[in-house]
């Protein structure tokens, strides 16, 4: 916390963009999946679960890679 000129304590954040990146990557990985898993309910909701764990694929994937 910081305090400012009059003494009162202010908080201050100075990380928040990252949150926004996220949504934009899950609002794109979200329309690519539902793009390819269209068709019925299940496949729509495969499809909203894959968009919410994507980053998850991306570290496999990237783990999996020779060093």
């Amino acid at each position: 916390m910081a305090t400012n000129d009059s003494g009162t304590k202010k908080n201050v954040v100075k990380s928040g963009g990252v949150g926004g990146i996220w949504f934009l990557g899950f609002i794109g990985a979200l329309v690519y999946y539902l793009h390819t898993h269209s068709g019925s309910f299940w496949l729509v909701v495969l499809a909203f679960m894959k968009a919410l764990f994507w980053p998850a694929f991306v570290v496999y994937h990237v783990l999996q890679l020779p060093v």
